[in-house]
């Protein structure tokens, strides 16, 4: 007798002259067997002692396989054991993977520890950071002046205040209201980059090279911001730089106290080449800007970089 045909019985039923509805849910389905026996139940059980031994076989053979299965799982197990003891090099290869592969998607790595003249040289230039372009200071009145007479040596010095500084590529007649986030160390920047490598300075300049936009960028606000960029590509601003080109930029600061001065300058001719490349206009040089920014990361993380005139980029300065 089937299970639907029990409950239908005992739903609709009568046992002993009584209902017995609620035995529709007194759990029968879990039952080894049904409340009354019928030829349906005898032949059922003939069918399953009839299927018994095959049951038997299949259990000896899935613990057979299971049994072989644990051994190899024991052996592969003693395997491997041996292998991470008895090799120390394979433990070294794995913890020694190099620390800035492994942090490439944030672009960090752990900081090196600094040797005193690092030390000095990265405090040095951090202070020079925090300086502010001041139009009211002397010392900063004579440094515009001083790059005036590099830009432009057999022209007279305008006055402070001239809309002769828009040529040099100042944004207005006041070029004190350019600087912003750059810093006096920007232009500090420009006038290292003229007194060091006057050709390319000029070149830059008077947009010599190249087909030039019609609409091109404005050289001296270029340079504010291309000093900016650096400082925020470099990690400056931490307690130690720990971005890729920062600890690159630690050794180059050891080999020369002008490092960030010098790598300005070629950061500055790698992007007017960018500029070239793309036939950019005034309104792409931010993406000139990060193209360039990618480029020179490119660059600082090459092997065997140890000075900044080792850049690939810097062959083009003259």
């Amino acid at each position: 007798m089937s299970s639907r045909t029990l409950r239908r019985r005992l739903h609709h039923g009568d046992v002993d002259g009584k209902r017995q509805e609620h035995f529709e849910t007194s759990g029968l389905d879990s039952l080894s067997e049904p409340l009354l026996a019928d030829d349906d139940y005898v032949e059922n059980k003939k069918i399953c002692t009839l299927e018994d031994p095959w049951d038997d076989e299949r259990k000896k053979a899935q613990f057979h396989w299971t049994f072989i299965f644990s051994n190899l799982i024991v052996q592969w197990a003693q395997w491997l054991a041996n292998v991470v003891l008895g090799s120390g090099s394979l433990i070294g290869r794995l913890l020694s993977f190099p620390s800035s592969a492994l942090n490439m998607q944030n672009n960090k790595i752990l900081p090196p520890s600094l040797s005193p003249l690092q030390e000095e040289r990265l405090r040095s230039l951090r202070q020079r950071l925090e300086v502010p372009f001041d139009g009211s200071k002397a010392e900063h009145q004579d440094a515009l002046k001083q790059l005036w007479k590099l830009a432009y040596p057999d022209r007279e010095l305008p006055s402070l205040k001239s809309d002769l500084w828009k040529e040099m590529g100042w944004q207005g007649s006041d070029p004190s209201t350019d600087f912003r986030g750059g810093g006096f160390i920007s232009l500090e920047n420009l006038i290292f980059f003229a007194m060091k490598y006057p050709d390319s300075f000029q070149r830059l300049l008077h947009k010599q090279d190249g087909t030039r936009a019609d609409w091109e960028y404005p050289f001296a606000v270029a340079g504010i911001n291309i000093s900016f960029m650096l400082a925020q590509m470099l990690d400056l601003q931490a307690g130690l730089p720990s971005s890729t080109s920062g600890v690159c930029f630690l050794k180059l600061l050891e080999e020369d106290e002008m490092a960030f001065d010098i790598l300005f300058c070629v950061a500055f001719q790698m992007m007017d080449a960018q500029w070239l490349a793309k036939r950019a206009t005034y309104m792409e040089f931010n993406d000139v800007l990060k193209s360039t920014r990618t480029q020179l990361e490119r660059e600082l993380a090459l092997e065997d970089i140890s000075s900044v005139r080792d850049l690939p980029a810097y062959n083009m300065l003259r």
